[in-house]
């Protein structure tokens, strides 16, 4: 009796992924932001293969999907891109009949998507903030924005991230602007502005702040909470400062967007899905600390957020700037050559 009951749970299994087992999903995808144990225990569950690539700002996906890389089912695009992809017809409609588990979306969040509201084309996969850590080891007295980028006593040991739109946004705003401001005495402010932090800065860097802060060769680095905490020792808690810059201050909301052209429609569904399930998506919050834009994974949750999503409110949303975009550019690369 044991065996035949052996034999039927296994025949049950098979059934219930079999319509997926010998498929593949491609995800182009942030560096250390989705936990392996997931993609492992959905391969698993699912039967559907995993092939995962990785892009450390959204300059250089949007760079390689345009120049040709194709194949991709699933990316994880911040706001801004999300949005110029969706008018440049670069998406597929998401059908909703297809991820339910979307009902559990947040919507004080979700809601600032305003472009697609109704999530025909972005699903939000999480929420957060770009901040400033400090080691507190070496960096005593400090403000607790942007100017701390001003200090030459440390130079030569701090980063801001090569990241057009977040840097050049926060200097806009540091000084008092628009974020999406097309006056050139602001836009010349901020490209000064920038000018001297660069010269105090060791580097600009989107890729390896977070190792470089982890190994003490940064103190003072610009960038993302998750990506900082996953180098870094049980040890070195005790000397870590991560704060949102009470000036100047940038979000993010990242979200799952199918690619035009997917191959794999029925699996990047299936996926979609699958990340919005609560007993998923807790282990998604956990790992990364962020606010969590599911609500019944919130009421779950073991770890706490090292900020709430309150704390976003003096945070500036990173959105499309249209044709304004090309004048931003153009002082932040002369801010970079000078």
């Amino acid at each position: 009796m044991k065996k035949i009951m052996a034999l039927l749970v296994m025949v049950l299994i098979l059934a219930s992924c079999g319509k997926n087992r010998g498929e593949s999903l491609y995800l182009f995808n942030w560096s250390d932001y989705l936990p392996e144990e997931i993609l492992k225990d959905f391969e698993a569950e699912t039967g559907i293969k995993v092939i995962a690539d990785y892009y450390s700002s959204n300059e250089e996906m949007y760079a390689k999907i345009k120049a040709g890389s194709s194949g991709y089912d699933i990316v994880f695009p911040s706001t801004d891109f999300a949005e110029i992809m969706m008018k440049q017809e670069m998406l597929e409609k998401i059908d909703l009949s297809k991820v339910p588990n979307i009902k559990y979306l947040d919507e004080r969040i979700a809601s600032k998507i305003d472009f697609d509201l109704k999530h025909e084309y972005v699903i939000p996969y999480s929420v957060g903030a770009t901040g400033i850590a400090v080691n507190t080891k070496f960096v005593k007295d400090y403000p607790h924005d942007f100017s701390i980028f001003d200090r030459s006593d440390i130079k030569g040991r701090m980063t801001l991230l090569y990241d057009m739109r977040e840097v050049f946004t926060s200097a806009l705003v540091h000084n008092g602007f628009a974020p999406n401001s097309t006056n050139e005495n602001d836009l010349i402010i901020a490209r000064d502005t920038i000018i001297n932090w660069k010269s105090n800065i060791l580097k600009f860097d989107a890729e390896s702040f977070g190792r470089g802060f982890a190994n003490e060769e940064y103190w003072v680095v610009h960038g993302y909470y998750e990506n900082i905490v996953s180098q870094i020792e049980d040890d070195m808690y005790e000397h870590l400062d991560f704060f949102i810059p009470e000036v100047g201050g940038t979000m993010y909301i990242d979200s799952m967007v199918i690619m035009k052209g997917s191959k794999n429609m029925e699996s990047a569904h299936t996926f979609l899905n699958y990340i919005h399930r609560p007993d998923v998506y807790v282990k998604i919050i956990d790992y990364l600390e962020v606010p969590s834009i599911n609500k019944e994974a919130e009421l779950i949750r073991e770890v706490e957020p090292v900020y709430t999503i309150e704390d976003l409110e003096r945070t500036v949303l990173l959105k499309d700037l249209g044709n304004t975009i090309d004048l931003h550019n153009k002082y932040w690369n002369e801010a970079l050559t000078r």
